[in-house]
């Protein structure tokens, strides 16, 4: 076997070692409630606008061929008392309309500022060095929350030459403002006004809700918390706001050991990558393996004419055809194998990755995985 190979599969081995020792501590470490959930109706929003990015170095948009970026200044302009005549097509090389978008936490009160991006509509080769114009962002309901504006931070970058050769560097059409929008107004919140609040867990588990609301009630009380289904759990909270802070304070600190996740193995078929949860059983089975490898070489040859022959020289084609056969072997799951032994039994006959997505799925066939085979 080849160094490269052998370092692969050592590599591969330990990468499974590894997720395999990770997976067996996870389902013994306590965490805290604020890992596990988040508060109901506590969550950021989503904002939008649509606005022009000025100041470039002639890498615009093309305003033949996007007639909305000459709109969008006509109409800005008009604001000012400025009317460009009807006949007058301007060629703004130096102009791009942009879409902005920004995400906007809870509770954020107006004069705070948030991160923008902004991504060009058109068909502008950079916004390297340009500045946007105020835009108004607005919500989901049609609200404006927020004002955008200022000099924009692009990491990408291109050049070309003049015989159409080019080179880009990341995305130049995509760049960031830092605080670059300013909050104008409040998103309403029902977190003061409920008598309840809710814990919804990120990952829904049914052992994991009974844990938390069982934490909080020997905490707290009982009958403080109930779960309300697999992500769900209701607890009751103090009138007072300020009672309500420091209580969730202290609930979201609790620490509990999550539920343990159902059997399932996962598997990449772009990549190849296939993850198996420590939980996976198999029932008896015999696998086979084997392998077919095809390799097919072209190498052109060139047919020079002698020196005082009448012929032209010629490109022959020149194709070798290779084919190794691996010897297949047979190895037996036997009932009720772990995840190491599955580990160890694919690693003794050589399979690689992609072997190994095949095995799986032949395992499910014929009924012998006990777990969910999810295909991404």
């Amino acid at each position: 076997m080849a160094p490269a190979m052998y370092s692969f599969r050592l590599l591969q081995t330990l990468l499974l070692s590894v997720l395999l020792f990770a997976s067996g501590l996870s389902s013994a470490q306590t965490e805290r409630i604020k890992d596990l959930a988040s508060v109901g109706g506590v969550r950021a929003n989503q904002l939008v606008g649509y606005g022009l990015v000025v100041g470039l170095d002639s890498s615009g948009d093309q305003t033949s061929q996007v007639p909305f970026t000459v709109q969008s200044l006509n109409n800005m302009l008009k604001q000012f008392g400025i009317t460009i005549p009807d006949n007058v097509n301007p060629q703004l090389n130096n102009v791009a309309a942009v879409s902005v978008h920004a995400e906007l936490p809870t509770f954020l009160k107006p004069g705070t500022r948030v991160d923008v991006t902004v991504n060009s509509i058109g068909n502008a080769k950079s916004l390297r060095g340009g500045s946007l114009l105020m835009t108004p962002l607005k919500g989901a309901d049609g609200n404006v929350y927020a004002i955008a504006q200022g000099n924009m931070v692009v990491s990408g970058f291109g050049v070309s030459g003049q015989d159409g050769s080019s080179i880009t560097v990341n995305i130049p059409s995509s760049g960031r403002i830092p605080g670059g929008a300013t909050v104008e107004r409040e998103v309403p919140s029902a977190f003061l006004d409920t008598e309840f609040l809710l814990f919804n867990l990120h990952t829904p588990n049914f052992t994991t809700a009974h844990r938390v609301a069982e934490a909080i009630n020997n905490t707290m009380g009982e009958m403080t918390a109930r779960p309300v289904d697999s992500v769900s759990i209701e607890v009751r909270t103090p009138a007072d706001p300020l009672q309500r802070i420091a209580y969730l304070s202290e609930l979201e600190n609790l620490q509990v050991t999550a539920g343990s996740g159902p059997a399932r193995v996962i598997i990449n078929s772009r990549t190849g990558t296939v993850v198996i949860g420590s939980h996976v059983r198999v029932l008896p089975a015999a696998v086979a393996h084997g392998s077919l490898s095809v390799t097919i070489t072209e190498r052109p040859e060139v047919s020079q004419p002698g020196a005082f022959a009448e012929g032209d020289t010629a490109i022959v084609p020149r194709t070798g055809i290779q084919v190794e056969q691996g010897s297949g072997r047979m190895f037996l799951f036997e009932a009720g194998v772990s995840l190491n032994e599955i580990i160890q039994a694919v690693n003794e006959v050589g399979a690689a990755p992609g072997d190994l997505v095949a095995i799986m799925e032949a395992l499910k066939e014929v009924g012998a995985l006990r777990a969910q085979l999810v295909v991404i």
